[in-house]
């Protein structure tokens, strides 16, 4: 079996230290260029801030960046015909038409999260509302992350909300900020809530708040690996699919055939 080559958007983030680290540890995958706004030298690939220079060879583009950078790694998978596993959250709606534009062309898999257990996780929110709202429970959604984090809500919540919300038939529509009005809880609202300080990686919280009981379902982050690994995956599954808007439920769904 070949090494799956990956060029690394946004290699000098967080994030893509850690899946640089995992590649360096793994022989099925290999990065072999890294794209950022500068050329640390801290790998053994070549980083290239210009994307117009970098003219590699590669099986798959994977981006942990900044909305800002959406476009450009758009523009170049495009002209690279590269297929994209598009991690970064808070695009805007504009960027989100040029997604699903783009995956008309190219395979490009988009995710607000790349853990096995939060993907888990959104089939239990759905499961639950189905029951729980349908019986009149409020349903409230907490994420911790830290204090670096750039979007509020994290684009996690937001897709627990959106688990939840198609599971009701999009009935509920979301509450961000509560402290601009006075008034009483819509009971087809779902309130997110944003918590951000020192090094919490991840937590998110749904509650399902009913008459004299509350149902709490919680998915906690201990490492940065867990979303790593998952893009490494989504990587290996991306390589060799036709054009086309995939998710980490595809992954997971492949990876059980």
């Amino acid at each position: 079996m070949s090494k799956t080559r990956i060029i690394m958007h946004g290699c000098n983030g967080a994030m893509g230290q850690v899946i640089s680290r995992l590649a360096a540890e793994d022989d099925s995958v290999q990065i072999v260029a890294g794209l950022d706004i500068a050329d640390q030298g801290r790998y053994d690939y070549p980083v290239y801030v210009d994307p117009a220079n970098c003219r590699v060879e590669a099986d798959v583009i994977v981006d942990f960046s900044v909305a800002a950078a959406a476009d450009g790694l758009m523009d170049f998978a495009r002209a690279r015909r590269l297929p994209l596993v598009l991690c970064t959250t808070g695009l805007s709606d504009a960027q989100l038409e040029k997604v699903h534009a783009l995956s008309k062309e190219l395979p490009v898999l988009r995710s607000a999260n790349m853990s096995l257990g939060v993907n888990t996780l959104f089939k239990l929110v759905a499961q639950a509302a189905s029951i729980l709202a349908k019986a009149g429970y409020d349903m409230e959604i907490v994420e911790k992350h830290h204090n670096k984090k750039l979007d509020a809500p994290s684009g996690t919540a937001l897709a627990i909300a959106d688990a939840i919300n198609e599971a009701m038939d999009h009935a509920y529509h979301y509450k961000l900020d509560r402290s601009a009005q006075r008034a009483r809880r819509d009971p087809k609202e779902i309130g997110i809530q944003a918590v951000r300080g020192g090094t919490i990686v991840g937590e998110h919280e749904i509650f399902f708040c009913g008459e004299d009981e509350v149902v709490e379902i919680k998915h906690t982050a201990y490492s940065k690996a867990i979303f790593g690994k998952g893009a490494i995956a989504a990587a290996h599954f991306l390589k060799d699919q036709k054009p086309g808007l995939y998710s980490m439920a595809d992954v997971i769904g492949g990876a059980d055939q």
